[in-house]
């Protein structure tokens, strides 16, 4: 079981959370993050190295917890009117963060510190909450449309394989290609 997992929700444990993703971010901004240690994360928190060490075991093991929680969405996708204009709108902005430099680091960062993969786990489920909410405004408005796992097929899937390993040609007419052919044979106009 990850050292995650055993986490108290909310007091001081929440706090510590708190403070220390907040010196990674902080002090990866300030020095970068090749110039990054636990000592210095855990003196910009107030908390003992030994606090960082015994909850997330090494200093990779952290940045994949900050890399994960900084990769979760803030808002429900932007409602566009339809199932196209808001796949289209979700695409981008998902190709756009995760292709940027950061979004590459904090992926790299999320996949490397986390040899049970519970933190792919919890990336794959953020990206299938964003659609699964543009699919229920769509089958709201009463049109046809495809599941989550045609989406994450279709869409998120050829997206991280390129921004992994050949992130040339990222660009939103590719997003809007990718959202085109998960729906076409839903309803949606090709």
């Amino acid at each position: 079981m990850s050292r995650r997992a055993m986490v108290r929700p909310g007091g001081r444990s929440a706090r510590v959370q708190q403070a220390v993703h907040t010196a990674v971010r902080e002090l990866q901004a300030e020095v970068g993050r090749p110039e990054l240690t636990v000592p210095m994360v855990a003196a910009r928190a107030g908390v003992t190295p030994s606090t960082i060490y015994r909850r997330w075991g090494d200093l990779q093991e952290l940045l994949s917890d900050v890399a994960v929680e900084h990769l979760r969405p803030e808002a429900p996708p932007e409602d566009h009117g339809d199932l196209l204009a808001d796949l289209h709108g979700w695409a981008e902005q998902f190709l756009e963060e995760m292709a940027s430099p950061a979004g590459r680091a904090y992926i790299r960062d999320a996949l490397l510190g986390d040899a049970e993969g519970d933190n792919a786990g919890r990336c794959s489920a953020y990206a299938a909450e964003q659609i699964a909410v543009v699919l229920a405004r769509a089958e709201e408005r009463g049109e046809d449309a495809p599941d989550v796992e045609t989406v994450l097929d279709r869409v998120v899937a050829p997206m991280m394989y390129r921004i992994l390993f050949r992130p040339a040609g990222l660009t939103d007419a590719y997003a809007h290609r990718l959202a085109r052919e998960a729906v076409q044979g839903f309803g949606a106009p090709r």
